[in-house]
């Protein structure tokens, strides 16, 4: 399950593209549905109780007249700008259109049904935001969501029922990714009045009442009326008329390709929430447009922006020191990431016949040689990645054996027999013995897939044909680990042809799996779940908007996905989500790269925030706020 639907930010050790920063990617246990804890009312004999909020683990942690989050500060001041950076560019404000780059922020103008909170380890615990409350029964055959009779869009209209159901028709009619992740949810329908009921493909699934939670209702009179000059609108087609929204922002200014403002909204409907409290305290949250790194951050340097989240080692080392560095104005912090887990990597596209033998695909991780870059080009900032949820609980390790070793057990038909007698290890390097016997034992894989080398290139015995890579990305940042991952492959036979384009370019070829090889990435939560089938389901893998980059295709990862989203209880999802990592590892389907535990930050001494951040991120910008006083004492900035 997603700690958002279609983003969760996570720190990655380089800067990829708009698609591998697509995370997910949050299913455990359910509380009891005829528990009254957190119900605004007794349920009958027949009827589930209504909840202020919910959790898959056991019980939210605030009970139903909580007045706000313990983590914000609910006197902090509301006013000022915070100016951030856009590395890629916009054309559309329609929010669920994945042809286009939406722009930045879009979602400040829309509020969910529910929203979570940042301080409780149970990551999917969500409280009433446009719906005021829920239920569902014991089987989450359905679920239910009652709209606040206060939900207002900006122009004061009420968000009706009849709007959320339309939202989730009209995106999964819009939009191949959302008919996918919803494909479960068969019918929205308005049932009662103010009500709204989700029915299910089937009972047993409990991240399905909070999938639909997080869904972010659209105004249906507006996306089916005319605009002012007459045209007819479609939630289909990209826009830059500035929607009507529901959240605390509402878009102000803008130009195309320079910049976007948000301002926040005076009457705005929720702002006294308990969940809003304390929240949304900028007057101005301002994107501008930087389409180069280099300049990006030397702007920052120059004040011309406030915050930034910086994902290279490279920079993170040597580009912030300054005069303003010194003086206290620019501060660097970093901040522990301990409910989000990556697999972040080289992905081989398996739909080319070349990289379906696993043979193939060990081959090409032996030669990289991780120790050395982490010496020579990453200042021993990262540490390799192990396994597709690191960083978290749910990566496996040793051998299985308990709950896990039963789940593999029931589908050992399915999945490689080494998953029970050998742990998935990375090749170790950083020494020239090292990598020499990599190399060797590379060989001898490409020799037994049916590979030799000739006058010093790897050809197909048969065919005589190179074994060629064509590595496409968007970053020329990437270089600097590629290009020597590039070299150590040479020394094999082996030709990686590295090509940069534009950011739009590169998402459209990963989109149509127009390409032999990249660098892309996988967001992991704490609460695996639907979103798994999305990324490793065999029907994910010929969506072309998938997130399945890939296309993995296998029976035994599809069953134990499936044990993923059904688990009855943690204990149950841990195991699963175990076997599920062990079984990816196994077939070695890419070649693992290298991640940070912490979100690294750099920020003009601008702001103020609560005394006590929240566990799980630093909560910027929703919780922090503008500090006049210490802006006055600034130099540098513009």
């Amino acid at each position: 399950m997603r700690a958002t639907l279609w983003a969760l930010l996570i720190s990655l050790a380089v800067a990829p593209s708009a698609l591998a920063q697509s995370a997910s990617s949050d299913a455990t246990a359910a509380p009891d549905a005829a528990s009254t804890s957190g119900s605004t009312g007794a349920a009958s004999a027949a009827e589930p109780a209504w909840r202020h909020a919910g959790a898959l683990t056991g019980d939210p942690r605030y009970p139903a007249d909580f007045k706000h989050f313990d983590y914000v500060n609910p006197e902090a001041p509301k006013g000022g700008r915070v100016r951030l950076a856009d590395p890629g560019g916009y054309d559309t404000f329609n929010p669920i259109l994945q042809r286009g780059n939406p722009a930045p922020g879009i979602s400040l103008i829309y509020d969910p049904l529910m929203t979570p909170s940042m301080d409780e380890q149970n990551i999917s615990a969500s409280y009433g935001l446009i719906a005021d409350r829920m239920r569902y029964p014991d089987d989450f055959a359905w679920v239910e969501y009652h709209i606040d009779t206060n939900a207002k869009w900006h122009d004061g209209t009420p968000i009706t029922a009849e709007d959320v159901a339309w939202t989730l028709t009209a995106e999964k009619e819009a939009d191949p990714n959302r008919a996918f992740y919803y494909k479960d949810v068969v019918k929205a329908e308005v049932v009662d009045d103010g009500v709204v009921r989700f029915t299910f493909a089937r009972p047993g699934n409990r991240e399905l009442p909070y999938i639909v939670g997080q869904l972010q209702p659209l105004p249906k009179a507006w996306w089916t009326g005319t605009a002012a000059d007459g045209s007819q609108r479609s939630i289909t087609q990209g826009t830059l008329e500035p929607p009507l929204g529901s959240g605390p922002y509402k878009i102000a200014r803008f130009e195309p390709g320079r910049f976007i403002e948000y301002d926040r909204v005076d009457d705005y409907w929720a702002k006294d929430l308990p969940s809003q409290v304390g929240t949304n305290n900028f007057d101005t949250i301002r994107y501008d447009v930087y389409r180069d790194q280099t300049i990006l951050v030397e702007a920052f340097k120059g004040g011309r922006f406030d915050w930034r989240t910086e994902n290279s080692a490279k920079n993170w080392a040597t580009a912030y020191e300054s005069d303003a560095l010194k003086r206290g104005d620019i501060i660097k912090e970093e901040f522990p990431i301990r409910s989000q887990g990556v697999m972040q990597a080289f992905v081989m596209n398996l739909r080319l016949p070349k990289f379906q033998d696993e043979r193939i695909r060990r081959a090409l991780n032996l030669m990289y040689d991780f120790e050395s870059q982490k010496r020579t080009i990453f200042y021993d900032q990262y540490e390799r990645i192990s396994s597709y949820f690191m960083g978290t609980e749910l990566a496996s390790t040793g051998l299985p054996e308990g709950k896990e070793l039963e789940i593999l057990e029931e589908v050992k038909d399915l999945v490689p027999a080494s998953v029970f007698t050998e742990p998935y290890t990375n090749p170790v390097g950083g020494t020239p013995e090292k990598v020499r016997a990599n190399a060797l034992e590379a060989v001898k894989l490409f020799r037994e897939a049916g590979y030799e080398i000739r006058d010093g290139r790897m050809v197909n015995v048969e065919t005589g044909q190179p074994f060629v890579i064509d590595f496409v990305d968007n970053s020329p940042a990437s270089e600097r680990y590629v290009l020597p991952y590039a070299n150590s492959l040479k020394r094999i036979g082996i030709n990686l042809n590295f090509r940069v384009v534009d950011s739009t370019q590169y998402v459209e070829k990963v989109r149509t799996r127009d390409f032999e090889m990249s660098t892309l990435a996988w967001g992991q939560s704490s609460s695996p779940g639907n979103e798994q089938a999305y990324f490793w389901g065999s029907e994910a893998a010929d969506q072309p908007q998938s997130q399945n980059y890939a296309g993995i295709k296998d029976p035994g990862i599809d069953a134990l996905i499936e044990k993923v989203i059904l688990a009855k209880d943690r204990e149950e999802l841990v195991a699963a989500t175990h076997a599920l990592d062990r079984v990816l590892l196994a077939h070695n389907y890419v070649v693992p790269l290298f991640y940070s535990p912490n979100q690294r930050t750099a920020r003009w001494n601008i702001f103020g925030r609560p005394d006590d951040i929240p566990p799980y991120g630093s909560g910027f910008p929703t919780i922090w706020w503008y500090d006049s006083e210490k802006a006055a004492t600034v130099e540098g900035r513009s």
